[in-house]
């Protein structure tokens, strides 16, 4: 990361930090406010991660600014995203700094917490709403610089997330393909829990759950997954984290890629046919290494 990136996003921080003192608020109490993870508004506070505008309107909101006071932090953020390596949504820490990077999947996890309809595609991880907190752990753990302290704080953070699958009034569609099931961490015993959990989260009514069998061809080749938040963002999930894409014709190109996926899977039924026999294949492997 570049040295005035840097100097940037610690006066970004600094300033929310300021505002929010004079407020008279907690970092917890400012976090409930704007419906954002504590540990999102300290990242920020502190300088080591950029906040979406999402997530900065929802602070600035919470923190009931004038228009002067929104305009300068609004105006803080463009310098930071105009800054060198400012593709990132979230940044890495200075390692020499801290020794810990925060885990990929905070980004994603808080953009889902605000949107009513998700849609998300992948192709060789399970959904973060869909993956069991052993599962998850493995997720965490493969992360550059990744600590036990950090992993077991993000896999708290992601289950308390998938609560919102049971919330009346939001919508989830999640598509994989055949390959994400086969795709696998630590041993069969793991899988199978987590086919557990992918047949009790199919039968909601506020979740869709599609496969694309290997045996369909695929209508595009797949390159990364994707999460699509509400019409209004995307968030594309690379090796080393994500970024959040608000730009229109971006996000409505993701859009198109995702019905076209969705169009390629089996649902209902046959998906669950699906998860059950590959379900039983891991039963079999297991078996197998156990005598």
């Amino acid at each position: 990361m570049g040295s005035e990136r840097r100097e940037l996003m610690r006066a970004l921080g600094a300033r929310l930090r300021g505002l929010r003192t004079e407020a008279g608020l907690t970092g917890a109490v400012l976090a409930q406010r704007a419906g954002v993870g504590q540990p999102t508004v300290s990242k920020v506070e502190n300088g080591r991660m950029v906040p979406s505008l999402d997530v900065l309107g929802r602070l600035l909101l919470a923190l009931d600014l004038d228009e002067s006071a929104s305009r300068e932090v609004r105006e803080l953020l463009v310098a930071v995203e105009a800054a060198p390596d400012a593709v990132a949504v979230e940044a890495a820490p200075d390692a020499v700094e801290t020794n810990e990077e925060v885990p990929s999947g905070a980004v994603l996890d808080d953009a889902v917490r605000s949107a009513r309809l998700v849609r998300s595609f992948q192709c060789v991880v399970l959904p973060a709403m869909l993956q069991s907190a052993e599962y998850a752990r493995h997720v965490f753990a493969s992360a550059p610089y990744s600590t036990p302290e950090a992993v077991g704080r993000a896999v708290a953070a992601r289950v308390e997330r998938q609560s919102l699958l049971y919330e009346p009034g939001r919508e989830s569609v999640f598509v994989l393909t055949e390959a994400v099931l086969r795709t696998w961490p630590g041993d069969p015993s793991l899988m199978l829990a987590q086919f557990d959990r992918l047949l009790a989260v199919e039968s909601l009514s506020t979740v869709r759950l599609g496969v694309i069998p290997w045996r369909r061809a695929v209508p595009v080749m797949p390159r990364h997954g994707f999460t699509l938040c509400d019409r209004r963002a995307v968030v594309v999930e690379a090796f080393r984290g994500e970024r959040v894409v608000e730009d229109s014709d971006e996000v409505a190109a993701y859009e198109e890629t995702f019905r076209r996926f969705e169009e390629a899977a089996v649902f209902g039924r046959e998906a669950r046919e699906l998860l059950v026999r590959v379900m039983r294949e891991f039963q079999e492997l297991e078996d197998s290494t156990t005598h």
